[in-house]
């Protein structure tokens, strides 16, 4: 299919294709008939992904912080392929439609095929021939809407809720400043609530527009037309609200909002533009400044979004869906008219030369429809992860030289610190993969050359020219994916966790013994880091039981981090803990046989003592409140008279009788990812055995699970592989 995509590097814009998306359980499938341009907002990021480094760089300041925190933390070469990775990649645009339900996901039953359905999202409701929208971000279209104006859904919610958050009356006197597409939106919806409406717009042609929608006096600021307008309609007081639907970096919009806004009056803040508040004036009327976010109650949150969880009524009234149904319904009855927005509408195939007007401002828009072609509705492919994959038989075949490669899943971190290593290999040949978003593949296609992309995992793992399959998904997918794989006859690669559950973990086991295949590594690749392996070979063969301190300064996670949603993906420790279990376990050859752990409020901050055969013990301290300029990883290692220091993969040293120092690694700080891939490619070609026993993979995993039993009871737990 076709999708709109920029990329924010080089700022190409083009029409690209990628795999059709999966119809998931939760949501429908949808095929477009008209998105909306968003003329303010995308025009905005296409104006930036022109611009040079430094121009980037200063148009986000907040991303230039998490560069230098991240080089802080992981090296100046880490930190360069991840900032590369994100820059050279395929960016959706679009975020308003409407369409026609193709197929339906399980969980859904308020919509059928066929149903007209209006779509909202940034990463839903794309500039694409199909999207897969998930439950409360899709709303049936009333009888009697044209589609074209139901692909206004969207950005009157996002109208619609700056109004709420204005909280205007019967009688009041509104200013709207900035007579874009939101703010004639914004003009009509508080006509429809019996608000008196003042514009203002340096466009005489958007002005009188407004005037038309029902707006009482418009004209450019500064201009005695609306200062009059406002002494007239408000006795001299101030107008009762003032929404900022303006963009640019000036701060016109918030003095002017002061000087003509009565006495406690609210501003509210619904486009982007410069937000310098002079204080004197703001604090002389006490002025009540509020921000609209979105769409409504429910945007940015995954539960609502994503997971389909829906706000009781009782408690938030007007939700995203709730503000979108809403606008369509009075679009129906009249109350709205979208019509005299449209200003252009194109065929989706025009797209390219599309954005190029309007960038270039040869096309002077409002609002600008993509119209896409009807087309016979065709059988989609199966589920990603659907039960298909249920025959698929393992395989015996002998692998082939080059090894094939598939990849489930492409992110930052699979398209940072995976894929570059494997790019380079002669030995290994990318065939397939396959991610839950099409753009997503496709990005991985172009970057790293693999033949094919999908959003279908069954079509990888039937493919009989892929030996090995690496799983770089989410946490609370890795069992069921490497289970499914296993069986598949396929050498596994799994990024830790290897499970979040006992039950989960007696997936991947059970399908070991039912296939018959044990190719199985998990990501654990500290133990591969070349300084820790040096540091390790300098120290020598342990002769007595040993004690370990490993402190780990993990730092906070940002609050709509994926990584945070703890009821799916498990807690941070759960998914990561494994990582430091394994460490400390190859250190001293051997693998736990308890583990007692203890932890702040909220199961915060765990700390665990680990037991070993040989009575050596390890006190691991994973901790988020500490300094982010502190290292992230710091170890020693007792025994025998020696020491063993590790400084966060920069430096290490050795203490007996004789001191051991090592230089800093040259290419800043190898965490062993290349080692690891090698050793596991290495197994597959040869045949020879996996790089961590399976047996020890089971004992760090029950080990890891074994933190939260701990923490539960308050005792020691035996970890019993």
């Amino acid at each position: 299919m076709k999708q709109v995509v920029q990329n924010y590097k080089s700022g190409e814009l083009t029409l690209l294709d990628v795999p059709a998306p999966a119809c998931r359980p939760g949501g429908v499938l949808v095929r477009t008939a008209f998105s909306l341009i968003s003329t303010g907002t995308e025009l905005m990021k296409v104006s930036e992904a022109s611009m040079s480094l430094l121009g980037k760089a200063r148009a986000r300041p907040d991303q230039v912080a998490k560069v230098l925190q991240s080089v802080a933390n992981n090296g100046v070469a880490a930190t360069y392929r991840k900032v590369t990775n994100r820059l050279d990649s395929y960016t959706p645009l679009g975020y308003s439609l409407c369409g026609v339900v193709e197929e339906v996901g399980a969980g859904i039953d308020d919509v059928a095929v066929g149903d007209l359905v209006a779509c909202a999202g940034n990463e839903h409701a794309l500039h694409a021939e199909l999207n897969w929208v998930p439950k409360n971000l899709y709303c049936l279209v009333p009888a009697g809407v044209a589609r074209e104006h139901a692909a206004f859904g969207t950005v009157g919610a996002i109208a619609m809720q700056g109004v709420r958050r204005g909280e205007p009356q019967l009688g009041d006197v509104a200013l709207v400043i900035g007579l874009g597409l939101i703010g004639q939106l914004v003009v009509q919806l508080l006509v429809a609530s019996g608000v008196r409406v003042i514009g203002v717009d340096p466009d005489a042609d958007r002005c009188a527009l407004a005037e038309r929608l029902g707006a009482f006096a418009c004209d450019a600021p500064g201009s005695d037309v609306v200062e009059n307008a406002v002494t007239a309609a408000t006795g001299g007081h101030g107008v009762d609200q003032t929404y900022l639907a303006a963009g640019g970096g000036g701060n016109e919009p918030v003095e002017l909002a002061a000087r003509l806004s009565r006495d406690r009056g609210r501003v509210v803040d619904i486009g982007k533009c410069g937000l310098n508040l002079p204080w004197n004036a703001y604090y002389e009327k006490e002025l009540d400044v509020r921000f609209s976010r979105s769409y409504g109650p429910g945007r940015y949150d995954p539960s609502y979004e994503l997971d389909g969880t829906d706000y009781p009524i009782g408690y938030v009234r007007w939700t995203e869906r709730r503000n979108i149904g809403c606008f369509l319904h009075l679009l129906a009855t009249g109350k709205i008219d979208v019509a005299p927005l449209v200003t252009h509408i194109r065929d989706f195939a025009e797209a390219e030369d599309t954005y190029r007007a309007l960038g270039d401002g040869d096309l002077p828009a409002l609002a600008v429809l993509f119209r896409y072609p009807e087309t016979e509705r065709e059988p989609t492919a199966p589920t990603a992860g659907s039960g298909a994959a249920q025959g698929i038989t393992a395989r015996s075949a002998e692998p082939h030289c080059p090894i094939g490669v598939g990849f489930i899943g492409a992110g930052n971190y699979a398209s940072s610190m995976l894929l570059p290593h494997l790019t380079e290999r002669e030995d290994v040949t990318l065939r397939r993969v396959v991610t839950t978003s099409a753009l997503s593949a496709a990005n991985a296609k172009r970057k790293f050359g693999f033949a094919e992309d999908g959003t279908d995992v069954d079509a990888l793992l039937a493919d009989d020219a892929i030996d090995a399959v690496f799983v770089v998904t989410r946490h609370s997918s890795h069992a069921a994916l490497t289970a499914k794989a296993l069986r598949a006859g396929k050498a596994v690669f799994v990024e830790k966790p290897l499970a979040l559950s006992e039950s989960e973990l007696d997936q991947v086991l059970d399908a070991v013994a039912e296939s018959g295949n044990d190719r199985l590594q998990v990501g654990f690749n500290r133990r591969f880091a070349p300084l820790l392996r040096k540091a390790k070979g300098r120290f020598g063969r342990r002769l007595g039981p040993a004690t370990v301190r490993y402190l780990i300064n993990a730092g906070s996670v940002e609050p709509g981090s994926w990584y945070a949603r703890t009821d799916l993906e498990g807690s941070r420790f759960a998914g990561e803990g494994g990582h430091f279990i394994d460490t400390v376990s190859w250190l001293l050859d051997a693998d736990p046989v308890s583990v007692y752990a203890c932890a702040g409020p909220h199961g915060q901050d765990p700390q665990l003592t680990l037991r070993y055969p040989d009575g050596s013990t390890a006190v691991i301290s994973y901790t988020t409140s500490g300094s982010a300029g502190f290292p992230k990883e710091t170890l020693d290692l007792t025994a025998d008279g020696k020491v063993l220091t590790f400084d966060d993969f920069v430096r290490a040293s050795v203490y007996s009788r004789y001191r051991s120092r090592s230089p800093r690694m040259p290419g800043g700080r190898d965490k062993g990812q290349a080692g690891e891939l090698a050793a596991f490619l290495d197994a597959v070609a040869t045949g020879g055995p996996m790089p961590v026993p399976l047996t020890s993979l089971t004992a760090t995993a029950l080990a890891t699970l074994a933190v939260e039993t701990s923490l539960r009871t308050g005792a020691a737990v035996t970890v019993q592989p």
